[in-house]
């Protein structure tokens, strides 16, 4: 197991986050703000990060493995200097690579004029483009999908009136989901897929427009949320005003459902949907289809939180803090055997012993995946005295590959895929086991412009999943894409 997996390894993951700021005027507060909505994503992604920035046309960037405040040093700032025009990005990848090479945003010296380019998701077609452009003399330095895609642009620019242009070109050759940033000299430049399965919104920053995957980077930044990016736009800012291009725009647009259910921060708006009230929902619904004769809820630090305020609204049971987050603790805590990673989730979660003992406990999770955490969690609350636990899922059972852009680590067991929820509630020791239906997921998203993507959960899937066997960087083991570096 790599540095990076350890105690998150039992969760799907988000592969990047993605922020730009387009300033009236130039100054050091571009970079500074970009940093500071890099914070504010960082849950998006904790492999490595970067910004770009473009002074008076010239443009120059850091990046490289760490955590935001680990790359981007005192240093790295001075480096980045006075900017009008800055993006930034964080990134999981699924192969565990750390290696710099993979880190965006990347920077690219063009005779049509040099752009910085940074995305959020996972192209279905990324091996048929990338042999077609290898096959034609393009030579790659890493796996990625941002370097598939700015290879793409490259060419399309050759032939395009303007870099907007050559972006909406370059939307028509990609398959799957991605939302791109891009910046040239003058422009910031945003696009969304046309499905719309990762999200991305423009907002007002310091009185210029920034563009981010989600809303809580621009309160962050004492800023507000203008609007979304629609699914298939493009979005432009150019010397202080936004127009769009909607030559992509009409489809119908699903969001990943697992962006209100664990990915994004709660206190984002995603297509017009509060994250943490779509998990008060969640949590609700569960109580409403598994209620439990209980004496107290807790929530799984962290992402379980609302959904346990909201089971225990809804039943009228208390709410009580029972498990505790050591949060000194990093992500880059890793073991490379269970003994190992039941040491990790010790050293991260702690039982309340107040809270739990002699009582009948229900605890609400967002998902299981291999459920090792998940059992090492409940094991504490046995241990603390709880008296029954019965648990509670705000998601469907994972029981298919997601091609769009939810990583789950092709090493390790998708136990939902093999049990059903007898057998799950068994292997966990639990008193009882509730899942959310998938029926019941767009409820959660009361007053959604888009619908969701449940394809994980059902199979059915709101676009055209890649032929695994046919793709020679795909291992058959691999539920999101490539086994080597899938950059989403």
């Amino acid at each position: 197991m790599s540095a990076m997996r350890g105690f998150l390894a039992d969760k799907p993951r988000e592969e990047c986050g993605v922020f730009g700021v387009c300033a009236q005027e130039k100054g050091r507060e571009v970079v500074s703000s970009t940093y500071v909505a890099l914070y504010a994503l960082q849950h998006r992604g904790q492999m490595s990060c970067g910004i770009a920035v473009s002074e008076d046309g010239l443009l120059r960037g850091v990046r490289d493995s760490g955590l935001v405040p680990e790359v981007l040093d005192q240093e790295a700032l001075d480096f980045l200097g006075q900017a009008q025009i800055a993006i930034g990005h964080v990134r999981y990848g699924s192969g565990g690579n750390r290696d710099k090479a993979s880190a965006q945003p990347l920077v690219l010296r063009h005779v049509k004029g040099n752009i910085a380019i940074c995305f959020n998701g996972a192209l279905t077609n990324a091996h048929e483009l990338r042999d077609e452009l290898e096959l034609g003399g393009a030579i790659f330095h890493t796996l990625t999908d941002c370097e598939v895609i700015a290879q793409v642009f490259t060419r399309e620019r050759l032939r395009a009136p303007s870099t907007e242009k050559a972006l909406e070109n370059t939307m028509g050759r990609l398959k799957g989901a991605y939302s791109i940033v891009l910046m040239s000299a003058r422009k910031l430049i945003a696009a969304r897929d046309p499905i719309g399965f990762r999200p991305l919104c423009i907002g007002r920053v310091g009185g210029g427009y920034a563009v981010s995957s989600e809303s809580c980077a621009f309160e962050t930044l004492g800023g507000e949320l203008l609007r979304d990016i629609a699914p298939g736009e493009v979005a432009v800012v150019r010397e202080g005003e936004l127009f769009s291009l909607k030559a992509h725009c009409g489809g119908k647009g699903a969001l990943c459902a697992y962006e209100l259910v664990y990915f994004a921060r709660p206190d984002s708006v995603l297509d017009g949907v509060s994250v943490h009230a779509a998990r008060l929902r969640a949590g609700a619904i569960l109580a409403q289809k598994h209620p439990a004769k209980a004496d107290v809820v807790i929530g799984a630090p962290d992402t379980g939180l609302d959904a346990a305020l909201g089971y225990a609204q809804a039943s009228g049971l208390p709410y009580g803090i029972g498990l505790i987050k050591n949060r000194y603790v990093g992500r880059t805590l890793a073991g490379p055997n269970s003994a190992q990673r039941q040491a990790e989730v010790e050293i991260k979660l702690g039982a309340v012993e107040h809270v739990v003992k002699g009582k009948r406990v229900v605890v609400v999770d967002d998902s299981i995946v291999r459920g090792t955490t998940i059992a090492q969690a409940l094991r504490l609350l046995r241990e603390a005295g709880a008296a029954e636990v019965h648990l509670r899922i705000s998601s469907p059972p994972f029981r298919h590959p997601c091609y769009f852009g939810t990583y789950i680590d092709p090493g390790e067991a998708l136990v939902t895929a093999g049990m059903d929820a007898e057998g799950i509630r068994r292997a966990l020791l639990v008193d009882s086991l509730g899942y959310l239906d998938a029926a019941d997921m767009p409820k959660i998203a009361e007053g959604a412009r888009l619908g969701l993507c449940l394809g994980c959960f059902t199979g059915d899937y709101p676009a055209e999943p890649p032929k695994p066997f046919e793709d020679k960087y795909l291992s058959p083991l691999s539920l999101s894409g490539r086994g080597e570096d899938k950059e989403q």
